[in-house]
């Protein structure tokens, strides 16, 4: 599954798209110049069970790594991971 990405005026999501509609997304908003917020994730019912929000989680902290910012996970399935794998996302995490 192709994960897009569209950034308008410091709000922007990653997304899974398919026939017009958009089956996964992972909402953002740049609040300071160094600080991404990670709003919310959905994932269609469709795509249940096959590792999508994690997969829209790694795009997302790779595009921070890339740019130098550091994430605040008000998104509860994000902090939830952000706890379970300290570790692999402790570069991008705001403290």
């Amino acid at each position: 599954m192709l994960i897009q990405h569209k950034e308008i005026d410091g709000k922007g999501f990653f997304y899974i798209e398919e026939e017009g509609t958009n089956l996964a997304e992972m909402d953002y908003s740049i609040s300071k110049p160094d600080t991404m917020v990670i709003l919310h994730t959905e994932v269609d019912e469709i795509l249940k069970g096959r590792n999508i929000g994690n997969q829209l989680l790694h795009h997302a902290a790779e595009y921070a790594r890339v740019k130098n910012y550091r994430i605040i996970p008000l998104c509860p399935f994000v902090k939830a991971m952000f706890e379970k794998k300290p570790e692999e996302f402790a570069d991008v995490r705001k403290s």
